[in-house]
């Protein structure tokens, strides 16, 4: 098949190393002409994330590919050889197939069952398509690693089950709430999570933001990335009587909300749910809060054990996503074998129908004084003859194509029938 990928991904190379290859290999200056310019390469995929560059290639046999690829990534990202060496992979044929599949099915991603990298990944075959480097092998096994992906995301539920912070909190929302249509939210503070969970929780139906910081410009400047409404602090608890979610993180050496605070504001909310989410270090909300009817306050490390939770659940549904990715990597090789098979059966059969040609040309003498009928009539069943000589072979080589095992038939054929110079076998440049 002479399939190779060689990469480093988060798993590998610390993010220093990384940075390098992903600044030195950036989407203006895409690696896919050096690597096509490598003498024996005949098809190319070249990925570039925050988490991985990997290279995908078929090649021809004895072609040195590999090393100059080596070399390659060695020069653009800047690397000691000890640093290649440690964080380098390289998979072949098979596992180089695998572990594309896993790519794509967000199995190998950072964060298990994440789906940008399925755009990441369309993203290079895009590119591989439009600088004409991807052929009929890469063609067919990229279509196979989308197929791949949907599978796993439909039939497993690995990329169910909020794994990160933020998601949780909207998780969590959804299941005190039932829907974010019409709930307000209020952003205390102007930590990266808590901003992160604001925006996913508008981006999951939240109906209006509000934001209170200490420092008015903050306040002002994020409200306005959110197209909310500022907070002047001292005004924190008359919007606490209006909002339905609040997420705090302000770095405050005390409590930001006390329990008197939030039991003053529920006596103007008239039993409205009050979903609170501390997300501070230390904390920002009195934990007495949370023993209030009506309230329900959760802080950073219940977001981090519901997460922690959840992505075990994802692990547990990636097994099920492995044997969808075995049986479709087995299904792909199969496929594969059918191009060593296909050439070999043409090459048989032209053979044949040359053996027929030239044999009735040699009766040509006798054949001459049947009628014309007779001797359409002789032309066939000779043809019908060799038909049915050809088609067991034929149909046992497709079966131990099926099979996995076509290869040594494919080669006792092209021996036994003198087949060598009759056509060669794809697949296997």
């Amino acid at each position: 098949m002479n399939l190779l990928l060689l990469g480093m991904n988060h798993k590998t190379a610390p993010v220093e190393i990384r940075e390098r290859l992903n600044i030195a290999c950036t989407e203006d200056f895409n690696l896919l002409g050096e690597i096509l310019a490598i003498p024996g390469v005949e098809e190319a995929l070249y990925l570039s994330t925050c988490n991985r560059v990997e290279i995908l290639v078929r090649s021809r046999e004895g072609g040195g590919a590999e090393e100059r690829l080596r070399e390659l990534i060695f020069r653009h990202g800047n690397l000691s050889g000890a640093e290649l060496a440690r964080c380098l992979y390289v998979y072949r044929d098979e596992t180089a197939v695998r572990h594309l599949f896993r790519v794509a099915a967000g199995l190998d991603s950072l964060i298990m069952g994440e789906p940008q990298i399925l755009g990441q990944v369309k993203d290079a075959y895009r590119q591989a398509v439009e600088r004409e480097a991807a052929g009929i092998i890469l063609n067919k096994l990229l279509h196979r690693a989308f197929r791949v992906a949907k599978r796993v995301r439909t039939e497993t539920g690995v990329a169910n089950h909020a794994v990160s912070v933020s998601y949780a909190a909207v998780e969590l929302a959804k299941k005190i709430f039932g829907t974010l249509g019409d709930k307000k939210i209020l952003l205390v503070g102007a930590g990266e999570m808590s901003e992160l969970a604001a925006r996913h929780l508008l981006k999951h139906g939240g109906d209006q933001l509000f934001v209170a910081n200490r420092t008015w410009e903050r306040a002002v400047g994020m409200a306005a990335d959110f197209q909310g409404t500022a907070v002047e602090f001292p005004r924190l608890g008359e919007v606490l009587r209006e909002a339905d979610i609040v997420i705090t993180s302000t770095g405050a050496p005390g409590y930001i909300l006390t329990g008197e605070m939030v039991a003053a504001a529920l006596k103007r909310r008239k039993n409205r749910l009050l979903f609170i989410i501390d997300i501070a270090v230390p904390r920002d909300v009195d934990p007495r809060a949370g023993d209030l009817e009506n309230v329900y306050l959760y802080n950073m490390d219940d977001l981090q054990e519901i997460a922690d939770e959840n992505m075990a659940i994802r692990k547990e549904e990636a097994a099920r996503g492995e044997e969808i990715i075995a049986a479709e990597t087995e299904e792909f090789l199969a496929w594969f074998d059918t191009l060593a098979v296909v050439p070999t059966i043409v090459s048989l059969r032209e053979k044949a129908e040359a053996i027929i040609a030239g044999e009735l040309e040699r009766a040509e003498g006798w054949l001459r004084n049947l009628r014309p009928e007779d001797r359409e009539e002789a032309a066939l069943l000779a043809q019908a003859i060799v038909n049915k000589l050809l088609h067991d072979p034929m149909t046992s080589l497709k079966e131990e194509t099926r099979e996995g095992a076509a290869r040594a038939y494919v080669a006792a054929l092209r021996r036994l029938f003198r087949l060598d110079g009759a056509g060669g076998e794809k697949g296997e440049a």
